[in-house]
């Protein structure tokens, strides 16, 4: 053997070694640095660019995570004895969301009248349009009057659904729900002062909006922390702080309403029929079988939800009730579907975020159908100066977004310097379409041949006083958004931000954390 060539090679093997131990203990104090430029992140000498790898997505209070998927949206409807021909069968794909593991109770509902009477009480305006309408109790040949005064209040009937809460006001609800969650986020984290603090600053006591926060008109004296984020923009003074951002990920994403898609997706729960990407058996309920009894030994002939069994039997006979509700029951009443989601048949309808139209399924995208979109821009007080405009509420204004699309700069100064709002082609909310229903020009173009305009909103899943027919997800109804009834209430939803389930999911969740289908993390 070559003496030189085995030198050479050796050296070589030393060399690399030396190059590898150099490179792991390089790497091992390396900043986060950007793939396409080289550049460091979170450096205060470069820039400041905050980018943060240590998110991990998780459900707001109350939510579980609803892996998403494809399904027969109308599948499980197998008679339309409604005659209404106004879910035919088609498939959709619905994204990963999150949605309440309940209905919305009385002490949920209870604890939004609390706040508002608190937080505003020199203003019954608020406090008077939050009430349910107790008198959905009323009829003129029942003796439901202990109902009106007792049910929503009676710490008897507290864990019971809430009703009498029209589209409107659930949507209300939803919006002060998402500000009270990232309150007590940024509260508890101590980025915002603590409650008892709160309590004493009469400027910022109970007007907490989320938009308005991450506007960054909500800082200073009486809202900062003592553990707000570090500034790292270039300029800024030694232990400078600022507020949260939307890129700090800290903050929850707003509750909603379920769209109608979504709501018969979590209601199917049909994750527990699956076997290797195929739908081994489908659902007519949100339990397997073809009945509303149970068939498991141990409940077997029980009552698998709370409806209405027959004309004039609502609960069973005494000494052997069935379903046990002569009206609702607890919302933790019954199994929970293979989502972890109680009653999603029977106890109350629900109401849902999309308009209705009985021909809907003709015009819906395939991917997150949903009727119902209205665009808005937030209104700005000062447009240099992105002041956003507040009502007395402490919320932002909205108006009708003007632009179907995102204005060139030129655009956006022509429209300042006109005084238009907008330079741009206008768009309107989907849910105009007048096709076959009342014009609002021409009233007797079409004639009286419908009660359906766009305040018409859809509500599913059956009730309390419903026969078992409604409580197949795949069935539908409406009602004027500003009405309610005693059969009907809501529960909440939000979106899942990025990917957290299969084989797509965001890296930055580690193997094993996604939060699963019906549990929360």
């Amino acid at each position: 053997m070559n003496v030189s060539n085995f030198s050479l090679s050796k050296l070589l093997f030393i060399m690399a070694g030396v190059v590898l131990i150099s490179s792991c203990s390089s790497n091992k104090g390396k900043k986060d640095v950007s793939s396409k430029t080289g550049v460091a992140y979170n450096d205060p000498y470069n820039g400041g660019l905050h980018i943060n790898r240590k998110v991990q997505e998780s459900p707001g209070p109350g939510l579980v995570a609803i892996e998403g998927g494809t399904f027969v949206m109308g599948g499980s409807l197998n008679e339309d004895l409604a005659y209404s021909h106004d879910n035919l069968k088609r498939r959709v794909t619905v994204a990963s969301f999150y949605m309440d593991e309940t209905e919305v109770s009385n002490a949920d509902w209870l604890e939004y009248l609390h706040w508002i009477a608190q937080s505003f009480p020199e203003d019954g305006e608020m406090y008077y349009n939050a009430l349910p309408d107790s008198l959905v109790w009323r009829n003129p040949l029942s003796y439901n009057e202990p109902y009106v005064n007792l049910y929503l209040r009676h710490p008897a009937f507290q864990d019971y659904p809430v009703v009498g809460v029209s589209w409107d006001q659930a949507n209300d609800y939803c919006t002060w729900r998402t500000d009270r969650v990232n309150e007590n986020i940024l509260r508890q984290g101590g980025i915002l002062v603590d409650y008892q603090k709160n309590s004493q600053n009469q400027n910022a006591g109970g007007k907490f909006n989320t938009d308005m926060y991450l506007n960054g008109q909500l800082k200073g004296e009486g809202y900062d922390g003592q553990n707000m984020p570090t500034d790292a923009r270039p300029g800024a003074a030694a232990g400078a702080k600022r507020t949260v951002r939307m890129e700090d990920g800290i903050l929850k994403q707003p509750y909603r309403l379920p769209t109608e898609a979504e709501w018969e997706y979590a209601a199917l729960g049909l994750i527990g029929n699956t076997e290797e990407g195929n739908i081994n058996t489908s659902k007519i309920y949100p339990w397997n079988g073809l009945g509303v009894r149970s068939d498991k030994r141990k409940n077997q002939g029980q009552m698998l939800a709370n409806f209405k069994i027959t004309g004039g039997n609502n609960m069973g006979v005494a000494g052997n009730l069935n379903d046990g509700g002569d009206i609702t029951v607890p919302v933790t009443s019954y199994a929970p579907n293979d989502f972890g989601l109680y009653n999603m048949a029977g106890n109350v309808n629900e109401w849902v975020g999309d308009v209705y139209r009985q021909l809907s399924f003709e015009d819906f995208e395939d991917f997150n159908p949903f009727r119902g979109n209205v665009f808005t821009d937030k209104k700005y007080d000062d447009a240099e100066q992105r002041i956003l405009a507040k009502d007395k509420y402490g919320r932002p204004v909205k108006v009708p977004a003007k632009a179907p699309r995102k204005q060139t700069w030129a655009e956006l100064q022509a429209a300042k310097n006109s005084g238009d709002s907008s330079a741009t082609t206008g768009i309107s909310s989907y849910n105009n379409d007048a096709r076959g229903f009342d014009d609002e020009i021409d009233p007797k173009l079409y004639g009286n041949t419908t009660l359906v305009n766009n305040n018409s909103r859809v509500y599913k899943g059956g009730s309390w006083n419903d026969r078992a027919y409604w409580l197949n997800p795949a069935t539908r109804r409406f009602m004027q958004q500003d009405q309610s009834n005693a059969m009907t209430g809501f529960r909440c939803a939000m979106t899942m931000v990025g990917n957290v389930f299969g084989p797509a999911a965001n890296q930055r969740v580690k193997a094993g954390k996604a939060p699963k289908a019906g549990k929360s993390s």
